[in-house]
């Protein structure tokens, strides 16, 4: 879903206050420990997480999960093992209701997306 906003406090606001929500603060805390450096904008009608035109990371809320769009999953986990048990494609990373953050890697994997984008490694598509 792409919401009509300008600011991300008021992407929080268009939000239900339900599961999509919560999931969506707990990736974004991670974000920002391990990239306080990343400003937090409204990008393609989500949230943005870089430094002026470069983006690391993007956030949504869709219907039926929560996306964490990456560039390219497999620049940064070759082998999946950060990712194993998640839903992912190319780019995203799938967050479902019943889907616990807290028993993912999808901290070490923001770590690693961080730290290359921090050397200058190409992860995009």
């Amino acid at each position: 879903m792409l919401y009509e906003v300008k600011t991300p406090e008021d992407y929080f606001n268009k939000l239900d206050n339900d599961w999509r929500q919560e999931k969506l603060l707990q990736l974004r805390a991670i974000i920002k420990e391990k990239a306080p450096e990343l400003e937090e904008t409204i990008n393609y009608k989500m949230l943005g997480y870089g430094v002026g035109d470069a983006f690391v990371f993007h956030l949504n809320a869709q219907k039926n999960y929560v996306s964490l769009y990456v560039g390219n999953v497999l620049k940064i986990d070759p082998n999946g093992a950060m990712l194993k048990g998640l839903n992912v494609g190319k780019g995203c990373i799938r967050f479902t209701k019943t889907k616990s953050i807290e028993d993912t890697r999808i901290d070490e994997f923001i770590a690693c997306a961080v730290n290359l984008w921090r050397e200058g490694v190409d992860t995009e598509c």
